[in-house]
């Protein structure tokens, strides 16, 4: 039996978010794997750094709230096996729920509706063998106090995966939950990031921070299995258990 990355040889994958982070990790891992990838991003500099880097790519820029811009890169590329919405497409407060305005709290909600956006625009080109995953997170599940809204978010996420996957089948529609990840949310630390994920880690069942590399897999597994689907798979060291 050949390896699940194996599987998407010649296949076409699209990341939304595929410039950093999880979704580049993925559009690389998909890569070596064979698959013809296309990754789209609305940071020109990141677009331009990453083409450079990873010149079998097709980068593209666009934004999960330009429907025009996601109709034209799907129209553009074809039929496409797999689509992965890696985008936040939103700016998150992280302050408690009474501390927030209307507005900051219904921001963190971008996420869900450019992922709404990046289905609808999506599925007319989606194979009726491949497969949607989208990106949640563990505070959809095991929420600190001043994560209200992420969490609320990440729910909405979860939810839209099971719906769909009854909805869209035999099109399978998957989500992964990643923990605390080594990405470039945590650069705000500045020249501290490294030790704060250190710290961060030590709390962990692991005693690390996970790598984007490794939510990838998770999401490499999703496309890959055929028999998966309403499916939300946890990358988070064992943060969810008690």
């Amino acid at each position: 039996m050949a390896l699940l990355n194996d599987q998407l040889k010649d296949q076409i994958v699209v990341v939304i978010g595929g410039t950093s982070g999880i979704g580049l990790a993925t559009a690389v891992l998909a890569e070596e794997g064979g698959a013809n990838v296309w990754a789209a991003s609305r940071s020109a500099d990141k677009i331009a750094a990453c083409a450079a880097a990873h010149p079998a790519i097709h980068f593209e820029q666009l934004d999960t709230h330009d429907v025009a811009g996601l109709k034209a890169l799907f129209d553009k590329v074809g039929p496409v096996s797999h689509i992965v919405g890696a985008a936040t497409g939103a700016d998150r407060t992280m302050a408690p729920f009474m501390e927030q305005t209307d507005e900051q709290f219904r921001e963190a909600f971008n996420k869900f509706w450019g992922y709404t956006n990046v289905v609808r625009q999506g599925v007319p080109q989606l194979l009726a063998n491949g497969s949607i995953t989208l990106v949640s997170g563990t505070p959809a599940r095991k929420c600190n106090p001043g994560m209200s809204s992420v969490s609320c978010t990440g729910n909405a996420v979860e939810g839209l995966t099971r719906a769909l996957a009854l909805e869209l089948a035999p099109i399978r529609v998957n989500a992964v939950a990643p923990g605390i990840i080594d990405t470039g949310m945590f650069d705000r630390f500045g020249d501290k990031k490294a030790a704060a994920l250190e710290n961060m880690g030590k709390n962990m069942l692991l005693g690390r921070v996970g790598l984007a590399s490794e939510v990838a897999q998770a999401i490499i597994l999703l496309m890959g299995n055929p028999y998966m689907t309403g499916t939300t798979i946890d990358v988070d060291g064992g943060a969810l258990l008690p």
